[in-house]
């Protein structure tokens, strides 16, 4: 109420002035009030207009008698209302500001947690590549090609990609270079192996293998087998027994191409030869057209040192390798080609009087068949039917030089209703399917003798389907193509030889 008084007190005084000047009754005085601000005010003082200062202990005002006697006062009032709205707002932000901050104390509380999980998974990670580093037992020479495989296969995408790419290709300049990096890093990381660990680690999976060839003879209870004639000879009685399936590898063009042929080309002259040779058909099943050649099965087993061919076409996966020559039924009909696997030349381009072919009389289970060529200690042999057969099983000796048949031999076996055959010291053996996991050697026909006749030799697959049969004569192997897996079996013959009629 302080100001209401200095009010009262300001106003006396004007009037009391405005007496004091004025000598008639008649004279008028007003009063102004305009309120001013702080800057504009001086506190304790007063002007009067007459040239008269007087001090007053008032506050915040300014007094003066213009020429007509009037009195004009000027006083400065506070403002004295509350800020509430102001004071309100700030309350608000400041709450807001409050939960803000506590939201971000909690993620950083969950930062520093998943810091120090990650920080554990680094270190336990270290530790793991420093034993590995330490123990290089754990690399193999064929995890290394198998990686660097797959870097390539990957490489091979990448640049077909970028030939077919309509835009940016950033993206793909970058999978590049990381191609790259790893090719580098995997290299690296095969020079750690300095310690001679492969020759051990084949040591310790020949010796495991022996151990698991003794532990299933003495649960199968299988009877000693009697040891394996001379590589290349005919003294025995034919063949009785079939081991277990080695896997040797995948084919080298992958597991979508499931039908192909392989095998180790046989030379009478130099028959310790290791020339491998691997033909996956398209994934038509029909076309051949890509085959390589490998000098050794460790070169194979790895996929180094391979040399590739192409031919235009041969057709469906009878093929077989004799005296380093191929021998194909070539496309579309009933050709058998020669091909020259030095040169890759097609040197001789036959046909095969009256057999049947495009699917008329090929194996069950497997189309474009109907050609299959075969090699045993003999000699060449072609395995096919003709009309006049009415679809059995016809035998032919081929010269292997020119092609021309030599002999042939008809039997009573339906040939749609066998799933392969091979040849051993001129003997037809025939296979057929008894379930997904088992085949079954159930026919025989020797040409030495004419005799036929039925077997029950059970015969172990990986897969479902059998796409060839090759048999080698210096190691008395099968090499069977199994759904675009290598496979090979050791065979066990008789050793009462054959009596012939």
């Amino acid at each position: 109420m302080s100001y209401r008084l200095d009010f009262l007190l300001v106003l006396l005084l004007c009037l009391g002035a405005d007496s004091r000047t004025s000598e008639t009754p008649t004279s008028t005085s007003s009063l102004k009030l305009t309120p001013i601000t702080p800057q504009a005010t001086l506190p304790g003082a007063t002007s009067w207009a007459e040239g008269g200062t007087v001090s007053q202990p008032f506050s915040s005002f300014l007094g003066s008698v213009d020429k007509h006697g009037t009195c004009q006062c000027s006083v400065s009032l506070p403002d004295t209302t509350f800020p509430a709205d102001r004071v309100e707002r700030l309350e608000f932000t400041a709450h807001n500001l409050s939960q803000k901050f506590e939201r971000e104390f909690s993620k950083v509380k969950e930062y520093v947690q998943l810091i120090s999980v990650y920080e554990k998974k680094l270190l336990n990670l270290t530790v793991r590549v420093e034993v590995m580093e330490k123990d290089s037992i754990g690399y193999t020479q064929l995890d290394f090609e198998l990686i660097k495989l797959e870097v390539k296969e990957m490489h091979k995408l990448v640049v077909r990609l970028k030939e077919n790419f309509v835009g940016s290709s950033e993206i793909i300049d970058q999978l590049e270079v990381e191609i790259r990096n790893m090719t580098l890093l995997v290299e690296k990381l095969e020079t750690l192996d300095q310690n001679n660990v492969l020759s051990i680690r084949r040591q310790i999976l020949a010796l495991k293998n022996k151990l698991k060839e003794c532990e299933a003879s003495k649960t199968e209870l299988v009877p000693a087998t009697p040891p394996p004639p001379a590589p290349g000879s005919c003294s025995h009685g034919g063949v009785v027994n079939i081991s277990a399936p080695s896997v040797v590898q995948l084919n080298w063009l992958g597991f979508s191409y499931k039908y192909g042929a392989w095998g180790r080309d046989y030379s009478p002259q130099h028959p310790e030869q290791t020339l491998y040779w691997v033909a996956p058909l398209r994934t038509d099943e029909r076309i051949l057209e890509y085959y390589r050649l490998y000098d050794s099965l460790d070169n194979l087993l790895i996929y180094s040192h391979s040399q590739n061919y192409r031919m235009v076409y041969g057709q469906g996966g009878g093929l077989v390798a004799y005296n380093n020559n191929m021998y194909v039924n070539w496309y579309n009909g009933r050709n058998i080609a020669k091909i020259n696997l030095t040169t890759n030349v097609v040197t001789v381009n036959q046909p095969l009087p009256m057999a049947a072919y495009n699917n008329r009389f090929s194996y069950a289970n497997v189309n474009w068949q109907d050609i299959d060529l075969a090699v045993d200690e003999q000699a060449l042999w072609v395995i096919y039917a003709t009309e006049a057969s009415t679809g059995n099983i016809v035998i032919s000796k081929l010269n292997d030089t020119s092609l021309e048949v030599l002999n042939t031999w008809v039997t009573k076996q339906y040939k749609p209703s066998v799933s392969n055959a091979f040849m051993v010291c001129g003997v037809l053996y025939a296979t057929r399917t008894l379930n997904t996991k088992t085949e079954e050697i159930f026919y025989y026909y020797d040409t030495n003798t004419g005799r036929e006749g039925n077997l029950a030799i059970p015969m172990r697959k990986m897969q479902e389907r059998i796409q060839s049969i090759n048999y080698h004569p210096f190691d008395q192997k099968l090499y069977v193509y199994n759904d675009g897996y290598l496979l090979n079996y050791d065979l066990v013959f008789s050793r009462e030889s054959r009596q012939p009629i």
